[in-house]
């Protein structure tokens, strides 16, 4: 695991000189939740890396897709086989840039993060509203946005689209620390 993330790390930053300071967490928290007409369901996932550059205001985030934990262990692997393929495509990433990172302090600010977001195989551009505080000690990044599964190529079958809704509400919680070679 801990080589997975070092490989991740290095590709993500290949073009970031010495220089930058750069934030990393690797327990950042994300969370999905579907609410259909049978069931609601949610699922966990406190494993995500997730790194900001403060030079440039980039942000990468990677999820490792069997690390979201479900209520129920054939929810947990319904999603990984049958919708998200985890074999297939084991993670979910992101990459963008935090609109006018310059201009975040240490109190709560509203900001807009642009990027592309790639899951189950499927790359999209996405606009994120997020809350943010920035300090020598940390990032911390929280928000919440949708997703529709069509967007993705996830398809839901007939036998349970009653319980599954179409779009997902997703949750996200950071806490970036300096990153020490």
């Amino acid at each position: 695991m801990r080589t997975i993330y070092t490989v991740i790390i290095c590709f993500l930053f290949v073009t970031v000189t010495n220089a930058q300071e750069r934030y990393l967490t690797k327990n950042g928290a994300i969370s999905f939740f579907s609410s259909a007409v049978v069931k609601d369901f949610r699922a966990d996932n406190n494993q995500v890396l997730s790194i900001i550059d403060a030079g440039s205001g980039q942000m990468a985030i990677s999820i490792l897709m069997k690390s979201f934990m479900f209520e129920k262990a054939l929810m947990q692997e319904h999603f990984n086989e049958n919708y998200v393929e985890s074999d297939k495509f084991p993670k979910a990433t992101f990459r963008g840039d935090i609109v006018d990172f310059e201009n975040i302090t240490d109190l709560e600010t509203k900001v807009v993060v642009k990027g592309i977001i790639t899951i189950h195989g499927v790359s999209k551009e996405i606009v994120i509203g997020a809350n943010m505080i920035k300090s020598e000690e940390s990032i911390f990044v929280k928000g919440t946005f949708n997703l529709l599964l069509a967007d993705f190529n996830i398809e839901i079958p007939r036998v349970v689209s009653k319980s599954i809704a179409k779009k997902i509400k997703v949750t996200f919680d950071f806490n970036h620390k300096p990153y020490k070679k």
